[in-house]
This record gives C-alpha cells, sequence and structure tokens, in this order.
C-alpha cells in the first residue's frame, strides 16, 4: 500500500536526522518529491503524529517535534511509573521460557553493533529493533496485554528522544545497563530490577534535560 510506504520513508527519515527538531513537514513538497499524492502524503503525517513522531499545527500543516518540547520529559516520567512496576510483576509471574527469551533478547541485543558505517551518527536500525525488543521481552512477563500494548505506545512516541540522547551522550555505557537489567531480572531480584531500569529510564530525560 502505497501510504504504507511513505510513512516508512518519512517515519526513517525521521529517525535519521533528515528533517531537524521542530523543522516544518509541508505536504505539498513531500508529495512533491515522492511522486505521491497529497492525500498519501496527509495520512502518512497523519499516523507519524498519533505516534509522536510529528506535530500536527492548528493551520500550518505538520513539523518535528521540536527538541525542546516538554513532551519528552512526561514521555519518561510516565514509563518511570509504569515500567518499573510491569518489570517486578514480570519476574513475580515470568516462567522458563520467559528467562530463555530474555537471555536469547539480551544475547542479541549484545551482539549487534551500535553503529554502522553509512548509517550515520545515530543507532544503526538493526541495533534500535533489537533494543526494543530486549526492553519487550523483559515485560512480556507480566502477562498483561494492556500494559504491553502502553508500552508499545510509549516505546514508539519516545524513539526521538532517544536517539537525540544517544547523539548527545556518547560516554555512555548502555552495555552495562542492559546486562545489569538481564541480570537482575533472571537472578528474580524485583527491586535491584525496578532500581536498574529507572535509571536506564532517567539518563535519556537527562541528556535531554542538559541539552535542552
Amino acid at each position: 500500500m502505497l501510504s504504507e510506504q511513505v510513512h516508512a520513508e518519512l517515519r526513517e527519515a525521521i529517525m535519521r536526522g533528515h528533517h531537524a527538531p521542530g523543522d516544518p513537514l509541508k505536504p505539498q513538497d513531500l508529495a512533491k518529491e515522492r511522486g505521491v499524492s497529497l492525500a498519501v502524503v496527509r495520512e502518512a503525517l497523519v499516523r507519524l503524529a498519533g505516534e509522536g513522531l510529528a506535530d500536527r499545527l492548528p493551520n500550518r500543516g505538520f513539523a518535528v517535534p521540536a527538541f525542546s518540547d516538554r513532551r519528552w520529559q512526561e514521555i519518561a516520567e510516565a514509563r518511570r511509573a509504569v515500567e518499573p512496576v510491569m518489570l517486578r510483576m514480570s519476574v513475580a509471574r515470568g516462567d522458563v521460557d520467559w528467562e530463555a527469551r530474555v537471555r536469547a533478547a539480551h544475547h542479541r541485543l549484545s551482539r549487534t553493533p551500535v553503529y554502522v558505517e553509512g548509517e550515520g551518527e545515530f543507532y544503526s536500525a538493526a541495533w534500535a529493533e533489537a533494543h526494543r525488543a530486549f526492553h519487550r521481552t523483559l515485560l512480556e512477563g507480566c502477562g498483561n496485554a494492556v500494559l504491553l500494548e502502553t508500552f508499545d505506545r510509549m516505546w514508539t512516541a519516545s524513539e526521538l528522544a532517544r536517539r537525540w540522547s544517544a547523539q548527545r551522550d556518547p560516554g555512555r555505557d548502555g552495555i552495562r545497563e542492559h546486562r545489569l537489567l538481564e541480570e537482575a531480572a533472571l537472578a528474580r531480584d524485583a527491586d535491584a530490577a525496578a532500581e536498574v531500569l529507572d535509571r536506564h529510564l532517567t539518563l535519556t530525560a537527562e541528556a535531554l534535560a542538559d541539552e535542552g
């Protein structure tokens, strides 16, 4: 479907920094660049706005979310309120299959290059997906579909914040943070796991706040 293709292209362009924070996303220009109708581009932009990857501006079209927008801190606050609770539930409820999936997801993440030549200064697409899969797998043990749907929405909405934070905090030891998360979860230490996750989520918000 053409709208799906345009949505994927625009999403990747925003993620890769081809459109800077605050830049306008003009439907007419984007449609001309891609040789598609205005309706197709507008449909894609509306989807991006619903995902938190674009702002819909009254009478002014669309724009990439501004870097200083308060939303990123609010998303981080929401994640810190929800995800450690989910992780505690996973530690309590997760079975042996969950443990195996967590180990496999962490192994994949630890073996995936964070940066790849040709993909610029941002996280590689493969690493970004491995990162998402590891965090979601950790929380899947909670067994609550509604909470997992909430996680999915917040993850997508915070993707830009993570990309921007990665660009601004090259010295962050993400490998250690993820290893500590895996170890605490599989040791069934709910307090330690929740504490590590809270700190992990806080670092991105702090990096963005400092830069802003």
